[in-house]
């Protein structure tokens, strides 16, 4: 048996600042791009898509408008209707991002994400969560070739946007100790340098200052993080670095919930249940809600107990293979009272 080192695929273009964008066709020509598709989305081609097709002067660019809730098939179409470019750009949020990953992955072709919120680890994560006949499944790509995020961009999204980001990065601490509990039990395996770069990417987040979440600091940390995250999956080739039980309870919110909520809003809430569940770091995680206005946004959702009751009782069936806290009785059960006895769980439903 041989035994070789792993090779992973990490972004080339990696620029995380404020007001980069004015820079995106220098950047461009520094890798040799000399045709280039832009997706947006209904947001971002309102805001930008003039100013940063008016900013190229030597690379040829076209731009197009997606519309919401395409279906794989409608991405495929549209890949093989553009023509030929030597890399796709998707901006806006997480779902032009995804569409621009799968129809560059379809063409082979590489792809910057150009994210304009932090609201999950998508914009630099190796799949893509897209509808297929009428359902959202995860479907693989490839990692972003590229990530460019222009922090005075992302500074001007909903604080809610910020919050969600918040709520799927602590996840990371709830994922790793599901990891290592999967790995004690046989299942799985951890992959120990795609653990320790998760680890690191939450830590760092978790020692910075959070008085005021539009801080460019602030947002600076986050999306490193996150993409951090990302590129965690990358190597250890499947999402148990940054998904653990946390996300198998916010998969089956958006199964049953009437209206389900962002997902890092989802994975947020579910991420500071299972921390007490697994009786793990959440005094840490509590911190972080309360500091940087997580709890307080959430409290005015009026979200359903009932549902995450619900959720929790048929977490263990949205991945058979993976073995969490979720996937042991006892734990389910642990996590039922945890919800009605926590009391700010209490103030929240």
């Amino acid at each position: 048996m041989s035994h070789q080192v792993t090779s992973i695929a990490i972004p080339a273009v990696l620029e995380i600042s404020e007001g980069v964008i004015e820079r995106l066709e220098a950047i461009l020509e520094k890798h040799r791009f000399s045709k280039v598709m832009m997706f947006f989305d209904e947001f971002s081609h309102q805001q930008y898509q003039h100013q940063i097709k008016n900013s190229f002067q030597n690379i040829d660019i076209e731009c197009l408008r997606l519309a919401p809730n395409l279906d794989v098939k409608d991405l495929l179409e549209k890949a093989f209707s553009i023509g030929n470019f030597d890399l796709i750009i998707g901006m806006g949020g997480g779902s032009v991002v995804d569409y621009g990953k799968y129809i560059s992955f379809s063409k082979r072709i590489p792809f910057i994400s150009v994210p304009t919120s932090a609201s999950n680890d998508g914009f630099a994560s190796s799949n893509c969560s897209l509808n297929i006949n009428g359902k959202k499944t995860t479907v693989p790509a490839r990692v972003p070739y590229g990530i460019i995020a222009d922090l005075s961009i992302i500074q001007k999204a909903p604080d809610w946007f910020i919050l969600a980001g918040v709520g799927d990065l602590m996840s990371n601490i709830t994922a790793l100790y599901d990891w290592e509990f999967e790995e004690q039990h046989g299942v799985g395996d951890v992959d120990a340098f795609a653990a320790m770069l998760s680890k690191k990417a939450v830590n760092s987040f978790v020692r910075t200052p959070m008085q005021d979440i539009k801080q460019p600091v602030f947002l600076k940390e986050l999306v490193s993080s996150l993409t951090m995250g990302g590129i965690a999956t990358e190597i250890s080739g499947n999402s148990a670095p940054i998904s653990g039980s946390e996300h198998l309870i916010s998969h089956a919110l958006d199964k049953i919930s009437k209206k389900p909520q962002m997902h890092g809003i989802q994975v947020g809430i579910a991420t500071y249940i299972m921390a007490h569940v697994q009786d793990h770091r959440a005094e840490r995680i509590e911190k972080v809600f309360t500091r940087t206005g997580f709890f307080d946004y959430v409290k005015t959702l009026d979200m359903d107990k009932e549902e995450y009751r619900e959720a929790i009782r048929i977490s263990n069936t949205i991945k058979p293979n993976r073995y969490t806290y979720l996937h042991e009785k006892a734990y389910r059960e642990k996590a039922l009272r945890i919800l009605d006895e926590d009391p700010i769980l209490q103030e929240i439903f």
